[in-house]
C-alpha cells in the first residue's frame, strides 16, 4: 500500500494529547455526572478507562471501542451473538471468480449525524483516508489498523453514487469480516474536513447513536439518531463514564449512579448475580491474557527460557483462585471460541522442575533478573496488578526475579507501542478479537510482517515458517484448508512459545434488572439499539 504509517507510538501519543486537549476545554467544574435526566430513557455505563478518541479508525482498545460503536456503521456487520455477517450500509454485494474485486450495492437514502448524505464518495473517503499518504485528509489520524484492514486494498473505486468497487492485490480471505470491524466504519467526509484532526472530538457517522457531549475523565454522553435508517433506538440516552477500579464501579452500580458495569470482581460475582436487582450475563470471550517476551533481547531471544517461563507459572491457580474461574486457562493464543483453534498442541502444565532444567540448557542456571511492565488496569486487563504478583512470586522459585514497574493506562499503552529500543524484557498485554477470524489473531499479534509499526507484534517475534502458513491461510477461500494451516501454525508458535498466554477471560457484565433486551456480543462492542428500560 502507499501509506507509510507513522507508528503505533504517534498514535498512542496522538490519543494522550487529544485527552490533554479534552481536559482543557469542557471538562466540567464541578465533576458531576449528567447521569439521568427526568423524562428521558438513559443508561449509564461504568468503563475500566476512559476513551482514547471519538473516531473509529483510530479505536485500538476496548474502552473506546465500546463507547465509539454506538455512533458508526459499516459496510457489512456482524450478526447479534455471532461473528457471521449481514448486509450493513451495503444491501448487497458481489466478489469477482478471481476474488480480487468487491463490488457493494449501497443502502440509499442514509444521512449521516450532521444530515449529509451517505453515499459511494464516503466510502471511498473512509478508505482513502486512512491508507493513501498523499489523501488531502491523511494527516487527520493515526490508523494503527489501517495496514491489517486494509493492507491488501489496491484501488477503491466509485461506479456510481450508490455503487463501490474494492479491488485487492491478491485475494485475501479474511476481508470481507474485516469490513466488520471499527476501522472500516463509514464516517462523514463533511465533518472530517469541518474538523480535521478534532473530529476525534466531533464524531459523525450513521449509526443509532449521535455523539453530545465529551467531558474528559467524567463522560462521555450520546443520544439516539432521530433519523436512522432502522428506526429510533428505545432509549435516549447512554452515558459512558470511566471507573478504573473494579471496586469502585460496582459500589457505583449498588449506590445507582450506575447502571450498567464491566469487569466485576470475582470474589462478588455471586453475590451479585443472585440478586433480583441486577442480572449478570457471561459468554466465551474471544479473549486472551499474555506476557510479550522481547525477542530481541536476551534473555527471551532463546526459545528454552521463553518455555520455562510458561512452565514455571501456575496458570491454573491464577485462573481458579485469583480470577474465581471467570476465564480459563490458555494452551496456546488462539482462543478455543474461535475455529482454528486446537488442542493438539504441547501443553505447559505447571512444573517448576521443567522449568529450572531449561533455565539450565539455555545457560542461566542461576536465574536471571529482568524489568517486568505492569498496567493498573485496562482494556482486557482483568487484574493486572495482582496477576502479576502471582507470577512474580512463581517466577523467582524458579530463580527469575521480576522488578515490576506499573503505569496508568495510557502511559502504558504509550510506552509499550512506543520505542522498541525502550521495550523492558517482558510485559502484560490482551486481546480482543474483532472478527472471529483466526488471522485476527495469529497473522496481527505474531507474523514477522507484523513488527510496529504495520501491526501489533510488539514482542518482535519472527519465524519464517509461522509467516508462510499464515500467508497461505489468508489467500485460500476454503475454511476446512485454511483450518489446517492455521493448527500447523499454532503447533510451532506453542512450541515455540513467543509468549506466556495464560487465560481467556469470560465475557462478563452486570446491570440493573431494568435493562431488557441487551445481548453479549463476541467481539466485546456493546449493542445498544434495541435495548430498552423497564420503567416501575
Amino acid at each position: 500500500m502507499t501509506k507509510k504509517k507513522r507508528g503505533l507510538a504517534s498514535l498512542a501519543m496522538g490519543a494522550l494529547a487529544t485527552a490533554l486537549i479534552l481536559s482543557g476545554c469542557g471538562a466540567a467544574s464541578s465533576g458531576q455526572t449528567q447521569g439521568q435526566v427526568p423524562g428521558m430513557k438513559t443508561i449509564v455505563v461504568g468503563l475500566q478507562a476512559e476513551p482514547v478518541t471519538l473516531d473509529p479508525h483510530q479505536v485500538t482498545d476496548y474502552n473506546t471501542s465500546r463507547t465509539v460503536d454506538p455512533m458508526f456503521e459499516r459496510l457489512v456487520e456482524f450478526k447479534d451473538e455471532s461473528t457471521e455477517l449481514e448486509p450493513g450500509l451495503a444491501e448487497s454485494w458481489d466478489i469477482s471468480p478471481d476474488g480480487l474485486v468487491y463490488t457493494f450495492h449501497l443502502r440509499q437514502g442514509v444521512k449521516f449525524h450532521d444530515g449529509t448524505d451517505f453515499n459511494a464518495e464516503a466510502v471511498k473517503f473512509s478508505i482513502d483516508r486512512q491508507i493513501d499518504a498523499n489523501h488531502p485528509y491523511h494527516d487527520t489520524g493515526d490508523f494503527a489498523y489501517a495496514e491489517f484492514t486494509f493492507g491488501y486494498v489496491k484501488e477503491v473505486r466509485v461506479v456510481d453514487p450508490y455503487t463501490v468497487e474494492i479491488e485487492l492485490k491478491e485475494p485475501y480471505a479474511p476481508f470481507l469480516s474485516n469490513l466488520a470491524m471499527h476501522s472500516a466504519s463509514i464516517v462523514s467526509p463533511a465533518a472530517v474536513q469541518k474538523y480535521g484532526r478534532q473530529f476525534s472530538q466531533h464524531p459523525v457517522g450513521t449509526g443509532p447513536f449521535r455523539f453530545a457531549d465529551w467531558k474528559s475523565g467524567v463522560e462521555v454522553v450520546l443520544e439516539k439518531n432521530p433519523d436512522w435508517w432502522k428506526g429510533q433506538a428505545k432509549i435516549d440516552r447512554l452515558v459512558f463514564r470511566p471507573v478504573i477500579e473494579d471496586q469502585a464501579r460496582l459500589t457505583e452500580l449498588e449506590s445507582g449512579s450506575l447502571d450498567f458495569i464491566v469487569n466485576i470482581p470475582p470474589d462478588e460475582l455471586a453475590r451479585i448475580g443472585a440478586s433480583s436487582s441486577y442480572t449478570v450475563l457471561r459468554q466465551p470471550g474471544m479473549h486472551v491474557w499474555y506476557l510479550i517476551f522481547n525477542a530481541q533481547k536476551p534473555p527471551f531471544d532463546k526459545k528454552e527460557v521463553r518455555q520455562a517461563v510458561n512452565y514455571a507459572i501456575n496458570k491454573e491457580a491464577i485462573v481458579h483462585d485469583l480470577l474465581q474461574d471467570t476465564g480459563v486457562v490458555a494452551k496456546g493464543p488462539l482462543p478455543p471460541v474461535v475455529w482454528g483453534s486446537t488442542d493438539d498442541v504441547k501443553p505447559y502444565p505447571y512444573d517448576p522442575q521443567k522449568a529450572k532444567e531449561l533455565l539450565a540448557q539455555a545457560g542461566y542456571s542461576d536465574g536471571f533478573e529482568v524489568t517486568f511492565w505492569v498496567p493498573e488496569s485496562g482494556s482486557g486487563m482483568q487484574q493486572p496488578k495482582a496477576m502479576a504478583a502471582a507470577i512474580q512470586s512463581d517466577l523467582r522459585k524458579v530463580g527469575i526475579q521480576l522488578n515490576i514497574q506499573t503505569f496508568e493506562w495510557g502511559t502504558y499503552l504509550d510506552k509499550v507501542l512506543g520505542n522498541p529500543a525502550d521495550l523492558p524484557e517482558v510485559f502484560e498485554m490482551s486481546w480482543m478479537g474483532d472478527n472471529g477470524d483466526p488471522d485476527n489473531f495469529l497473522y496481527i499479534l505474531l507474523s514477522g510482517d507484523q513488527w510496529p509499526p504495520a501491526g501489533f507484534n510488539m514482542g518482535y517475534y519472527k519465524n519464517d515458517q509461522v509467516d508462510e502458513l499464515l500467508r497461505q491461510a489468508q489467500r485460500l477461500s476454503d475454511r476446512g484448508q485454511r483450518e489446517a494451516l492455521y493448527q500447523q501454525a499454532l503447533k510451532l508458535l506453542v512450541e515455540d512459545a513467543p509468549w506466556a498466554w495464560i487465560d481467556h477471560e469470560t465475557q462478563i457484565v452486570a446491570m440493573k434488572s431494568s435493562i431488557k433486551g441487551f445481548k453479549l456480543h463476541p467481539t466485546g462492542v456493546f449493542r445498544f439499539q434495541n435495548v430498552d428500560l423497564q420503567t416501575p
